[in-house]
């Protein structure tokens, strides 16, 4: 097998730089170890930046995402809840901070306006009332798992093949560079090769162990990031604190849940594949997160989640909120000597499509072709303008909250039977989910359609999901191993929120799946 370029990672820079070279012509393979969205582009808080976060001390960032932002939410309207956002500040912040922050938005075009504490108020009622400034800005709410789906989806519709759960094991290097990679499928027992004109490496933070292994040296360090995800929507805003980044400043409502983040600490490369939020570090969010909202103080917690920031050093020095987000674009053969690999890393989900764009440049010079980049024009999958109405059939006004235009793939005269009443997950959207996009388990399926990541966490619709999943794939047998695995998995973000309402939620999904 032979292509133009091989990506290797399915997470959203991945998907976004398949689609960019697809759509440019380019024979395009993209090559995920697990499922999409596996890492950390599906453990965020979901947030689509205005820039305001980065204007103080990142103006180059802070212009970056506020005209990604712009764009996202022409192209993938479909994915993006415009909630807009504020940023309070706090007796003990002060004013001055708040000052310099307007003026730094503004010189990075960001529409920053001050506005008075009672107005802030009554535009978000769940706010701490002790505030004493309020800046509003176009931030947003972004879904990371159909961001990614709809690159996907529109990457194979522009001729892109995609690899999903085989891991890249080593880089093929032959004559002195990169002529593509070595993969071993997860049910085989022996690897096959690849080959490609240029491999980019899009795989997060373990993109410095592949190319390491190739003789080339990323100075990466993983910066760990804890979130909290509670039980409903306590505001309607993206609510953030107006002072230096710290722990626990940002609440995002998304869908039927807010999500509280995060925090930032340096962590042993080795233990990124087992990452999970702890005991600890939930009590630091609550601490700092009931400061932006109080009500979290009573708020169910569903569970709690951790992922990992790609940052990009110069050595191990500094913390992860001191260490550039910024995007880095890496031409190993101008840098380190070794044509046929490139590494696009750093960044945030906000600047995906940028990324893809700048990695897509680089591979048109490197084929001396001249193809513009159309990716910021044309509209994504699903986001063609199909919006749920009332009269829709009930049964599918979820799904077209999810897919949008998509929806018209789906089945529903043999599959409008609810299976997933929190989150309304229909049979039909549980097959097109296996037909689209390969899943093999519920956990894949979660990131899909949303199954089990709703009020209940799956305790009532888990064991029906696994029996129509099962017969999905052709082996009803699965579906108990399905439950076991699924449990498991929501197990590990219960863990460290085991108290009150959450503990004996846990009691009773334990009571109900053992019976």
């Amino acid at each position: 097998m032979e292509y133009d370029v091989i990506i290797v990672g399915g997470g959203i820079t991945g998907a976004a730089t398949a689609r960019d070279c697809a759509m440019r012509g380019f024979k395009t393979l993209l090559v995920e170890r697990g499922d999409l969205c596996d890492g950390a582009s599906g453990r965020n808080h979901g947030l689509l930046h205005s820039g305001g976060r980065y204007a103080v001390t990142d103006r180059e960032g802070a212009e970056e995402c506020i005209r990604e932002n712009r764009i996202l939410r022409r192209i993938a309207s479909n994915c993006v809840e415009p909630t807009e956002g504020l940023f309070i500040s706090l007796p003990e912040d002060g004013l001055d901070y708040q000052a310099n922050f307007i003026a730094k938005c503004r010189e990075a075009g960001i529409d920053a306006k001050a506005i008075d504490p009672k107005e802030a108020l009554r535009l978000e009622p769940a706010i701490n009332p002790s505030i004493i400034g309020a800046v509003k800005v176009p931030d947003a709410s972004v879904d990371p798992f159909r961001l990614t789906d709809a690159n996907v989806l529109d990457a194979q519709r522009h001729g892109a093949d995609v690899l999903k759960f085989h891991k890249v094991v080593s880089l093929i290097v032959e004559e002195g560079r990169v002529k593509g990679v070595e993969v071993l499928g997860h049910n085989d027992v022996s690897t096959k090769k690849i080959y490609a004109r240029e491999v980019v490496l899009a795989a997060g933070i373990w993109t410095a162990a592949l190319a390491e292994a190739a003789g080339v040296h990323i100075g990466m360090m993983p910066s760990k990031g804890a979130l909290i995800i509670f039980g409903h929507r306590v505001a309607r805003m993206v609510i953030n604190r107006c002072r230096k980044p710290a722990n626990a400043d940002i609440l995002v409502p998304g869908d039927v849940v807010s999500v509280l983040g995060t925090t930032s600490d340096k962590v042993p490369l080795e233990t990124c594949d087992d990452m999970h939020a702890t005991p600890e570090e939930v009590e630091l969010l609550l601490r700092e997160g009931v400061q932006l909202v109080p009500s979290l103080a009573t708020t169910r917690i569903i569970r709690a989640y951790a992922g990992v920031r790609p940052l990009v050093v110069a050595d191990n020095s500094g913390d992860g909120r001191s260490v550039s987000r910024g995007i880095v674009l890496l031409d190993h053969e101008e840098r380190d000597g070794l044509p046929g690999l490139i590494t696009i890393t750093g960044g945030k989900l906000t600047t995906a499509r940028l990324m893809a764009e700048m990695t897509a440049d680089l591979l048109c010079r490197k084929f001396g072709v001249n193809r513009r980049c159309e990716t910021a024009e044309k509209p994504l999958p699903g986001s063609d303008g199909r919006k749920a109405r009332f009269e829709d059939p009930v049964e599918q006004r979820a799904a077209i909250g999810r897919h949008g235009g998509e929806v018209s793939k789906m089945d529903f005269s043999q599959g409008r039977e609810v299976l997933c009443e929190c989150e309304q997950v229909t049979r039909a959207e549980i097959r097109y989910a296996v037909q689209h996009f390969g899943v093999r388990n519920i956990s894949d399926l979660r990131r899909h359609t949303r199954i089990g990541m709703g009020t209940c966490q799956g305790s009532f619709c888990i064991r029906k999901v696994a029996v129509a999943l099962a017969g999905e794939l052709g082996d009803p047998s699965l579906a108990d191993t399905f439950v076991k695995e699924y449990l498991q998995e929501r197990w590990k973000g219960m863990t460290p929120v085991l108290w009150g309402d959450t503990l004996r939620e846990g009691e009773y999904m334990h009571k109900v799946h053992s019976l």
